[in-house]
């Protein structure tokens, strides 16, 4: 049986460094690992060993008002980090960014591209009542998990988000914004004409075929702190993970692992097999 069409790519991301804003793409090619340049870099807390994390944005919340791209010139990688007064500072020159990032931050920080052993983080869950995962309730909590071996992922290596979804969370919260960049996905999705809802929830266990990748779809993303906090123009908005929450058990896009690694590029068929 034939892959289905299920939509279009209209538009592609990256995050150079775990928390910071990262880049929007024209084309990106996909590798085992993930979208290149993805999550390539991450601050470090020399103190604790843990890996920095505006999920716990009392102390890091400074982190997700940078920004960073992705360079390779002559086969060399480099991340670039742009701060908010407009100074961008590069990956090279390892000891200028980390004092200039950890004066920021008030703590020590080192800047990593390489994940060792289990790095762990730290999530604060808000004091919002409901926040339920793995049938226990969490409120106003730091919690620890540990990343996927080698990497500074919190668990998958890529998250699409169709244009569906966040038009049912506008209709069902109107008065928050749902803007794609409180979401952070690799892959933003147009469905076919008349689909509505939370349409990829319907995806996973399957596989999306785009452009020269397969993506193996493996389970809903489940939203956390981070689509709350301000972001540029986006007023804090505890509501935009209520409605998360309230209507799809805290769920907003979805995770995948790469089948197949290929280029993708925005304006390219999404087929679900």
């Amino acid at each position: 049986m034939s892959a289905e069409v299920v939509g279009r790519v209209v538009s592609l991301h990256r995050y150079p460094v775990k928390s910071m804003g990262g880049e929007r793409l024209e084309a990106a090619r996909i590798t085992a690992r993930g979208m290149e340049g993805d999550r390539t870099g991450a601050l470090v807390d020399r103190e604790t060993g843990r890996v920095v994390s505006a999920k716990r944005p009392r102390m890091w919340g400074a982190v997700y008002a940078l920004s960073a791209s992705f360079e390779r010139e002559n086969g060399a990688a480099s991340i670039r980090v742009r701060f908010e007064d407009g100074t961008t500072l590069s990956s090279v020159r390892r000891k200028g960014l980390e004092a200039r990032l950890s004066a920021l931050l008030g703590r020590e920080v080192a800047f990593a591209t390489e994940a060792v052993g289990r790095a762990t983080c730290e999530y604060h869950w808000p004091d919002m009542e409901g926040l339920v995962q793995d049938g226990r309730t969490y409120r106003d909590e730091i919690t620890e998990w540990e990343l996927p071996p080698g990497t500074f992922f919190d668990s998958s290596g890529l998250h699409a988000l169709t244009t569906a979804s966040l038009d049912h969370l506008r209709e069902l919260a109107p008065g928050s914004d749902f803007d794609v960049g409180r979401f952070r996905p690799n892959l933003v999705i147009e469905p076919v004409a008349g689909a509505r809802g939370f349409v990829e929830n319907d995806w996973v266990g399957g596989t999306l075929e785009i452009g020269r990748a397969r993506l193996q779809v493996t389970k809903p993303c489940m939203r956390c702190v981070m689509v709350t906090l301000p972001l540029g123009d986006l007023p804090k908005d505890p509501r935009v993970l209520r409605a998360a929450f309230d209507h799809n058990d805290g769920n907003v896009g979805v995770k995948c692992e790469v089948a197949g690694p290929g280029a993708v590029r925005v304006g390219d068929e999404v087929r679900l097999g």
